[in-house]
């Protein structure tokens, strides 16, 4: 479910130690510092490098040493519920709230610990004595609705959900957890009406077709459910959801209800949070909320997926890998989460994994796009040109007619051309890409540089450079090839302009300050011509171009 950043703000950030939290710790047990000092020191960099099940281990090594001390006891908590150690969260959360009694994320973990254990009960009491504030309130209601939910207390679940409406941003959220509580409850009607209420407010979104579908399944409405995936399908390209609904009414099957349970709907609500929060920092808040969801339902495989996103975009692969891999092979998910593991396995440097493992889906699935995508990039990152040219053909196969859709197919089929030695094929590629996606700085630049270097078409090509510039003002390597163009006109000066520019952005690239070199030497501007160019040695260029500067340099010392 996609909800506005708004959200960001109605979570409980104040008690989580999240990147800019305080770092200070302060020691009162005298002889204690000196055995504690080393778990912490190491806790945080394990934390700053965003390795929590080690930072968890270790901040709980420190706090054993200093069991008061309330910073310590925060940090452990936090780390063991973002690393998945639900166990370990809920007694370092008991022991939180005894210092600090209306912790908004120790609350709201003892909650969540309570509906596990289906004590609705005591969930409800849980998140009652969690702070309040003028937007958390938005997560204790949701929170606290499931597990009135659970409890069989169906008007205050109603109330809670009512209240999220004070939000206006955040109606396609209230209306879709309407109508989860209402299919729960049985009521059809007010389920039909939540459901079409939260299409309206947020927009067909894979999560709320996929809960509307499976509804109308169940509710005897096979023919609508139908006509709902099928529009999906055209519209959007939902097929990851809507396939799976067309197969079951094909073969007359009846699915199980989106949220069965209270504690489901608690956990589409937390994954709907943490969906939210995708700024840089609040990243690690967002892993919280996704493994709180995940201690509720296991087999919300979304959120394992936007878990392992988000040790994705935290560089930790590893991780993220493992994540993936929690994803079982009868999950509709499963496909894409087999490529995005390959993905992976190449920015780890393993290339030969990567394709081993896409080469196997590519036969289970010979017309796959994301598959033949990622194996012809996994090829192009082993330098296996050939072989890239190849997979990418096939992508471009599996997609048809050429649309807007191509040209990031036909850009990478073109890089790996020009590498094999065939421009004219990536020419022609090049080409095709632009007609499809005329505005594309990339393309531009590509095609563009490609032409001034080798000293063709270079005035359409500097009009295309200047487009890409406009484009792209801030790219330091289309700038470069603006200056280089300049420099193939014979407009020295312009083209030194425009090349001090490129080096201000990249300042420690060999080819453009190489580039720079030559524009200054045309202007007579000796000195500063053999410094850039020295820039350029020192900065490793390629062997080739390596051999070309020191002629220049040994031409420029005679």
């Amino acid at each position: 479910m996609r909800i506005l950043p708004l959200i960001a703000a109605l979570t409980f950030v104040a008690a989580a130690p999240v990147a800019n939290a305080k770092t200070a710790v302060t020691f009162n047990q005298g002889d204690r510092i000196a055995a504690s000092l080393g778990d912490y020191l190491s806790a945080r960099f394990a934390a700053g490098n965003h390795d929590y099940a080690e930072a968890a281990k270790l901040y709980q090594q420190s706090l054993s040493r200093d069991p008061d001390n309330p910073d310590l006891l925060t940090y452990a908590f936090f780390y063991s519920a973002s690393s998945g150690k639900m166990d370990d969260a809920a007694q370092l959360a008991e022991r939180l709230v005894a210092m600090a009694p209306d912790d908004r994320a120790a609350r709201m973990t003892l909650a969540v610990a309570a509906m596990k254990k289906h004590d609705y009960k005591r969930a409800r009491e849980e998140i009652a004595k969690s702070a309040k504030g003028p937007f958390t309130s938005f997560t204790v209601a949701l929170i606290d609705g499931w597990a009135a939910a659970g409890a069989g207390e169906a008007a205050a679940a109603r109330a809670d959900f009512k209240q999220l409406h004070a939000q206006k941003s955040a109606d396609g959220l209230a209306y879709f957890n309407e109508a989860m509580l209402a299919e729960l409850l049985g009521d059809k009607t007010a389920a039909n009406a939540a459901y079409l209420a939260a299409i309206e407010a947020s927009g067909p979104t894979p999560r709320v077709i996929e809960a509307y579908g499976k509804f109308l399944e169940r509710s005897g409405q096979g023919a609508e459910a139908k006509k709902l995936y099928e529009r999906a399908s055209d519209e959007n390209g939902y097929t990851i959801v809507t396939a799976p609904g067309l197969a079951r009414i094909a073969a007359g099957q009846i699915p199980e209800a989106f949220a069965p349970r209270a504690e489901d709907g608690a956990a589409e609500a937390l994954f709907g949070i943490a969906s939210s929060l995708n700024d840089e920092t609040n990243r690690d808040l967002s892993v919280l909320y996704l493994q709180l969801a995940l201690h509720l339902n296991p087999k919300l495989d979304l959120a394992t997926i936007l878990l392992a996103n988000r040790c994705e975009s935290l560089g930790k692969f590893e991780d993220a890998i493992a994540a993936y891999e929690r994803v079982q092979p009868s999950s509709p998910f499963h496909r894409i989460t087999e490529v995005a593991v390959a993905v992976d396995y190449a920015r780890l440097d393993k290339n030969n994994e990567a394709i081993a493992r896409l080469q196997k889906l590519a036969a289970e699935f010979p017309n796959d796009l994301e598959t033949w995508t990622a194996l012809g990039d996994s090829y192009r990152a082993a330098k296996r040109y050939d072989d890239a040219v190849n997979a990418y053909n096939h992508a471009l196969a599996s997609l048809g007619a050429p649309s807007k859709k191509s040209w990031p197919l036909l850009y990478a089929r073109a890089v790996a051309e020009q590498e094999t030695g065939n421009w004219e094929k990536a020419e022609v590629d090049l080409q095709a890409a632009l007609k499809l996606s005329p505005n594309e700085p990339d393309l531009l630049n590509f095609l563009g540089y490609s032409w001034v270097d080798q000293k063709k078409n270079v005035k359409e090509a500097l009009a295309m450079l200047e487009k890409a510039r406009a484009l792209s003002p801030q790219n330091g390597y289309i700038i470069d090839s603006v200056g280089w163009a300049y420099y193939r006109l014979g407009r020295f000066d312009e083209a030194a302009d425009a090349l001090e520019d490129a080096v201000q952005l990249v300042p420690s690239d060999p080819t453009i300050n190489d580039h720079l070199g030559d524009a200054y030497w045309k202007l007579g501007r000796k000195l500063d011509a053999t410094f850039q160019w020295s820039h350029a040695l020192a900065f490793g260029p390629d062997p080739g171009e390596k051999a070309k500067i020191e002629k220049k340099l040994k031409t420029a010392e005679q």
